[in-house]
């Protein structure tokens, strides 16, 4: 299957904070779901991507060109929203595509038009007089008004509410099924990439835990609520990582018909991707 993007060793460090050797592959017409919690890495290494950071070590390409050509060759072809950046407040939404039809050669006016109608942001107000989510919807439909083949979304749907976030995820899926694009949404939203994402990629304290699809996470990872005797009765290679509560142990399992069959356990129950996160990040080996 062709990449859109692929990192291999990617290595950046600061003060107190370094990413390790961070390595995925995004392939073409695919939505990946890039999962961690505040300080994991999720936005350094979007930042890595989109060059906007560059002193880092390991391999970051596009479309099968290294980053480094990124300003002059490819930058067309990447839609970006970022957390908490917008437009100057005095624009328009008129303002903004009599600006960005001269800048890409790919815009298409029609398309912006159509997206403002959809959802109902009045294309001569200023956006000073937009809600957050108002804004966070122009930013979404001005990148991919100009039919980038990859489009990056850093907490994209943050400040949406339920109805709007899944508009925007139908607006998502028909972006991918149109363009033959690819998406890479970071979001602490975890409900939405269940529905929405191809394949989920987990960074923590700056190294990827796992890359896989969601259909392997979500059909084969399972979790084991059981008495401490049961757990003991547990070979420490059959499961991930384990919590202690109160009154049972959550263990978190890879290949849960094998562990279903290997201790004739009747019930493992299906994990979502919140339980994965909190399990990976906090559980216990």
């Amino acid at each position: 299957m062709e990449n859109i993007l692929e990192i291999k060793n990617l290595n950046k460090k600061y003060d107190n904070f370094s990413l390790k050797n961070v390595s995925f592959n995004l392939p073409k017409g695919m939505i990946m779901g890039f999962i961690g919690e505040n300080g994991a890495g999720k936005t350094t290494t979007i930042k890595a991507i989109l060059n906007i950071i560059n002193s880092y070590t390991g391999e970051i390409k596009i479309f099968n060109k290294s980053n480094i050509k990124y300003d002059s060759e490819i930058k067309e072809d990447i839609g970006v929203v970022l957390d908490n950046t917008f437009f100057p407040e005095i624009l328009s939404p008129t303002d903004i595509n009599n600006s960005l039809k001269n800048i890409y050669k790919n815009w298409d006016e029609k398309l912006y038009y159509s997206y403002l109608e959809k959802f109902n942001l009045d294309k001569t107000k200023q956006i000073k007089t937009f809600s957050k989510g108002m804004r966070k919807k122009l930013e979404i439909i001005t990148a991919l008004s100009h039919k980038p083949k990859l489009l990056v979304l850093d907490e994209a749907t943050s400040g949406l509410d339920p109805v709007a976030r899944n508009e925007v995820i139908d607006l998502f899926r028909e972006f991918i099924e149109n363009n033959d694009s690819s998406i890479l949404l970071s979001t602490h939203i975890t409900s939405d990439l269940e529905k929405l994402a191809d394949y989920i990629t987990f960074i923590n304290n700056g190294e990827i835990l796992l890359s896989k699809t969601t259909d392997e996470l979500l059909n084969n990872y399972g979790l084991i609520k059981c008495t401490e005797k049961e757990f003991n009765s547990l070979d420490k290679n059959d499961y991930i990582k384990y919590m202690k509560n109160k009154y049972e142990y959550d263990v978190l399992v890879e290949n849960k018909k094998e562990i279903k069959k290997k201790y004739k356990i009747e019930v493992i129950d299906k994990i979502n991707l919140e339980d994965l996160m909190l399990l990976m990040i906090k559980g216990v080996k």
